[in-house]
């Protein structure tokens, strides 16, 4: 075979491990790269094209090729160095002289040893010779921080009058520096859902060792000086390619494993150079922290930054520290530095002055990652572990902000980016319904959002092969801006969840609800006689009775959530017994049981009675359904998805349409390989329908059984209870009504079944048998293009509502309608530590003068 180009899969960011008979690549973050090797390539352009598209720094690291190289006797492999020209001809060769259809090369990262001269304290200083200044000096070890000598550093020398600003002119926190670094969000908007999903799975590499590096593995041995090198890893993204994230952590930065700076008694050193003024920011503030002193900003500007000790003047503390840009790079080097601080504490400090909410976004990030709904009280006590200081409530919720902002964007662009984002999720996955309305303004070429209706192409596809019920219900967003999120949700054959389709709106009232079941009928499915489970909200019962909308009956059927019906009746007559009997007559499968729980809620209250009979019986009684619920007698099945996205709705809408889209591919994906399974094992029904059918199977064996029609295959069957159904076979009923509630044959049937030989398998719905299964999970998502390669959106700007903004700062407002649903079952009444009543305590006691 000759062809001109080589498939390679390179392997990095890994090691190499050998065994007698073959040779692997391991490793917890191993990427893998393919690459298209011409022919006639040379050893230097293979090393060019594998630093290129593994974007390893070359000016820090050297690259040691390996191929897994195949052995004549048998499936054994040995490693083979490439090295020169011939030793990549002799590799690109095998495809032609052997079996193998692609080259596997591994890549071994060794450091480039740095230039290194004389220790100081815990570093080594970088030894540059005279004629060389630092912008031309290549810092082949890359450390974002190391002692370079003050006098061959070729700086923008300013005034040093600047120096001596007043305090009163400077602000101590520095917010101008945050426009000097260019964070790009996109990368780490797509890194945080990455390191997200792998979280949810038990993946979370932890970012809180000592030793957390976020670079490339490098062989330790390589190091021949006793005393390494200490880097000072930066805050700022270290990958911004999509196919390094899964070895990138977005951890909190730790620029010391031990509270040391620059050499061993933890101080700053002239010379020190620092990768941007960020990093050097931020390499004041946790040195602060440590020495429990505080500093205030002298001068800071683009190319400049002065420190000096806060009780300077009071105290005559000498800490002072300046540091300048160095020339034609972003590099700050300290160039003065007095220390350590001589002044002490009046008194202990609850709080810093240099812990602020920046610095507490950076610690806390790689926990919002781990936890989108992680709570200011744990982020508080993270903080007060790591610094021993109890920041304020406000201060730890402003970091928690800052920290969403830097991972997922911001919550009023994201309104804008929105149609893009629409874009690319359909130009790779084509046929997926998205629906807008905004409002006009005033402003050319601009229109407020005002709701957003979407629904994935395999959903579309898969809910023709699941049950005909759909449950929707809406939740609250929580971030900057006001809104409700409307789910619809099926129920597959297995019993398990089939998310459908999903809004984002200005509220639940008639027309939202109204306009979410319209895009669902015009846009995702026309099937008839689908059944609609939802609560009883205003919105949703004019919708499912609109003629215009497509859901009236007979085109659907409207059905209430038990849960919620029991709920509001509890509501009205705050009875447990009373609400308990409710529950059982919508659970009754029988007219005759309902009929019986329905006369002892009479007996006990007629008011309670009078209420339930004023809603119509099939719309919260399963026993007259009439087989249209499948036995789902509550919205469970939207609100286990409501809060599997709680988290996400605290983020911004971007972050929360992509992790719909995430999160749905991981369950088509899971759900696809549980079916491709039992089709190759022959099995025949669902696990559910199994395990169902398995214990009605063994409760028909103890049953007695009378033919009386052998043609209508009409049965008496007696249960063990004494409790008698009539059975027939050709009309697949039963009196228990079991096998018309549920899709699959009750115990009564299976025993007819057995008694005459009859398979009784052929009484269970289609909609439960594997093969469907398997079709509602088939379809397939597509990875979304990188954005550079989304297509361009020429419509009119999209901005957020002004209307829905979160008015004033700090903690929101909870919007919830709390009711008896919000109170756990059986809690323990408070009782009064002076009276002992229940229902109070000591400070609410109203007969504490009495006690007393």
């Amino acid at each position: 075979m000759s062809v001109s180009t080589i498939p390679v899969i390179c392997y990095y960011n890994g090691k190499i491990v050998r065994t007698k008979t073959d040779v692997e690549y391991e490793g917890s973050e191993t990427c893998i790269v393919p690459l298209k090797i011409p022919i006639e390539c040379t050893f230097q352009e293979l090393i060019d094209m594998v630093y290129s598209k593994t974007n390893i720094d070359k000016r820090r690291f050297n690259l040691v090729l390996i191929c897994k190289y195949p052995l004549r006797n048998g499936n054994r492999f040995q490693p083979f160095l490439v090295r020169d020209d011939s030793s990549v001809r002799e590799m690109l060769d095998l495809v032609n002289t052997t079996t193998i259809e692609e080259i596997e090369l591994f890549i071994k990262v060794v450091r480039v040893k740095a230039q290194l001269n004389q220790s100081v304290g815990g570093h080594e200083d970088i030894f540059v010779p005279d004629h060389y200044n630092v912008a031309q000096f290549d810092y082949g070890c890359g450390p974002s921080s190391g002692p370079v000598p003050d006098t061959r550093l070729n700086v923008d020398d300013e005034d040093s009058a600047a120096e001596e600003r007043n305090d009163e002119d400077v602000d101590d926190e520095c917010d101008g520096a945050d426009a000097d670094v260019e964070v790009d969000r996109h990368a780490s908007f797509f890194r945080a859902f990455n390191q997200a999903l792998e979280n949810e799975q038990g993946i979370y590499v932890s970012a809180q060792a000592p030793s957390c590096d976020v670079s490339n593995h490098t062989d330790d041995e390589t190091l021949d000086e006793p005393s390494p090198v200490t880097y000072h890893l930066p805050p700022t993204p270290q990958f911004e390619h999509i196919e390094n994230l899964d070895i990138a952590v977005a951890s909190c930065w730790t620029p010391w494993v031990q509270p040391t700076t620059g050499n061993s008694s933890g101080e700053f050193v002239i010379g020190q150079v620092f990768n941007s003024k960020s990093d050097l920011q931020e390499a004041a503030k946790i040195y602060s922290i440590k020495a429990h002193q505080e500093y205030v900003v002298v001068a800071s500007s683009k190319k400049l930054l002065v420190l000096r000790c806060k009780k300077a003047e009071e105290c005559h503390c000498p800490w002072k520290l300046r540091a300048m840009v160095v020339k034609d790079t972003s590099l700050f080097v300290i160039n003065k530095y007095t220390g350590p601080h001589t002044c002490v504490n009046p008194c202990l400090n609850r709080d810093h002055h240099q812990l602020d909410s920046q610095l507490v976004s950076t610690h806390i990030k790689a926990l919002i990652q781990a936890e989108f709904t992680l709570s200011t009280a744990a982020i508080q006590a993270s903080v007060m572990e790591k610094w021993g200081y109890q920041i304020s409530y406000k201060k730890a919720l402003d970091g928690k902000h800052k920290a969403i902002r830097q991972l997922f964007g911001d919550f009023f662009q994201s309104y804008t980016d929105l149609p893009r984002l629409f874009l690319g999720i359909e130009q790779s996955n084509p046929g997926c319904a998205v629906v807008w309305k905004t409002c006009e303004t005033n402003m050319p070429n601009t229109e407020i959002f005002q709701r957003v209706f979407w629904s994935f192409k395999p959903s579309i596809e898969g809910f023709q092969h699941c049950r005909p019920v759909m449950s929707i219900d809406g939740t609250h967003l929580y971030g900057k801006y006001k809104g409700k999120l409307l789910i619809a949700m099926g129920c597959d054959g297995n019993n398990q969840l089939f998310p459908l389709a999903f809004a984002i709106t200005e509220g639940e009232n008639t027309d939202s609800w109204g306009w979410f079941l319209a895009c669902i009928r015009n846009h995702v499915t026309q099937r008839p006689g689908i059944c609609v489970i939802s609560d009883r909200h205003p919105g949703i019962m004019a919708a499912m009775v609109d003629p215009h909308l497509g859901w009236a009956t007979p085109f659907a059927y409207h059905r209430i959530c038990m849960r919620h019906f029991a709920s509001n009746f509890m509501t009205r007559f705050k009875d447990k017994i009373l609400k308990n009997l409710v529950c059982r007559a919508a659970l009754a499968s029988t007219e005759r049981k309902f009929k019986k729980h329905m006369n002892t809620i009479g007996r006990i209250k007629s008011e309670a009675l009078q209420w339930l009979e004023a809603v119509p019986f099939q719309l919260w009684a399963l026993s007259h359904d009439g087989g249209r619920r499948y036995g789902l007698m509550t919205t469970n099945i939207s609100e286990v998805f409501n809060s599997v996205l709680k988290g996400a709705r605290s983020l911004p809408v971007t972050a929360l349409v992509q992790l719909t889209f995430f999160r749905l591919n991981r369950y088509f994906v899971a759900r696809r390989e549980i079916g491709a399974n039992r089709l190759a094992s022959t099995e025949q029904f669902t696990p559910y329908v199994d395990a169902q059918i398995q214990a009605r199977v063994v409760k028909a064996g103890s049953m007695e059984i009378v033919l009386y029609d052998h043609e209508k295959g009409l049965f008496h069957v007696k249960s063990r209870r004494g409790r008698t159904h009539r059975v027939t076979l050709h009309e697949k009923t039963c009196t228990c009504v079991k096998t018309l509630t549920y899709g699959f044959p009750c115990s009564h049937i299976i025993s007819a079944c057995q008694h005459r030989c009859v398979d009784f398998r052929s009484f269970v719905e289609s909609y439960y048998t594997t093969q469907s299964y398997y079709d509602t999970w088939a379809p397939l998502f597509h990875p979304i293009f990188n954005e550079d390669e989304w297509p361009l959106y020429d419509g009119t700007v999209i901005v957020a509502p002004e209307s829905m903004r979160r008015s004033g700062s700090g903690r929101p407002k909870s919007t919830r309608l709390h009711n008896e649903m919000d109170v756990r079952e059986g809690k323990t009444l408070i009782r009064c530590g002076l009276c002992k009543q229940l229902g109070h305590n000591r400070r609410s006691c109203k007969n504490r003068s009495q006690v007393q």
